[in-house]
């Protein structure tokens, strides 16, 4: 993702539009690796912009989740008498900053959908890890397509939106779900569309029933 959670401009460092905007995951490929830096690290002065998201984005999106899909499926079959739960495990040694946001993000998406879990596990068995840092794409979701993928949150993102907000939109991007901007704050994945004011971390019903039927269905075929 290219673009954290709503249309966002790092104003004091001279970024431009098309770099913020919550919630779109990008290929590692074309995603330069981003320095992490100290939370400690001086807060950077920004503002809010339009963002209306892309045809390469909504496709990135959607090529982590199946990466995240394609791993687990080879997990399961490696061991086909594992438990009936389909478990998604996740690292966030790399984001020591965001460990209670990513904590809570976890309790939200697990307490909200049936058909897959979220586990915290060692880097080595993780689908996908977490990352901290500074970084002009904003927060993103990335991944090279062959199951090693992380989110990205970034320092100067999460002091304008509220944290947990991104880590949860990130975390949609994990479970399956498309970034949609125009929606209102009560749909998780409308990102920073609604402004810095929104501060729900929770998935709507209908994201909830979509992840359910993602997971259902889409794990079968990967299985097959």
């Amino acid at each position: 993702m290219r673009k954290p959670i709503s249309g966002v401009v790092a104003a004091a460092l001279g970024l431009s539009l098309a770099t913020l905007a919550l919630g779109t995951a990008v290929p590692a490929s074309a995603a330069p690796a981003p320095t992490p830096a100290p939370t400690s690290a001086p807060a950077a002065k920004v503002t809010k912009a339009a963002y209306a998201g892309s045809a390469e984005e909504a496709a990135a999106n959607k090529a982590f989740f199946e990466a995240v899909l394609k791993s687990v499926a080879e997990k399961r079959a490696a061991n086909p008498r594992s438990a009936a739960a389909v478990t998604v495990i996740y690292n966030a040694s790399r984001a020591p900053s965001f460990s209670a946001e990513i904590a809570r993000s976890t309790s939200i998406w697990n307490s909200s959908v049936t058909n897959v879990k979220l586990q915290a596990g060692t880097a080595a068995a993780a689908d996908f890890t977490y990352r901290e840092g500074n970084s002009s794409q904003g927060s993103y979701a990335s991944t090279d397509g062959h199951g090693s993928g992380y989110i990205f949150i970034d320092f100067a993102q999460s002091r304008q939106y509220n944290p947990t907000r991104i880590t949860a939109h990130e975390t949609g991007h994990v479970l399956g779900l498309p970034d949609h901007y125009s929606g209102p704050c009560s749909e998780l994945m409308s990102g920073g569309g609604p402004g810095t004011s929104c501060t729900n971390a929770n998935p709507n019903a209908a994201e909830r029933s979509r992840v359910n039927q993602l997971w259902a269905n889409g794990l079968a075929a990967a299985m097959r």
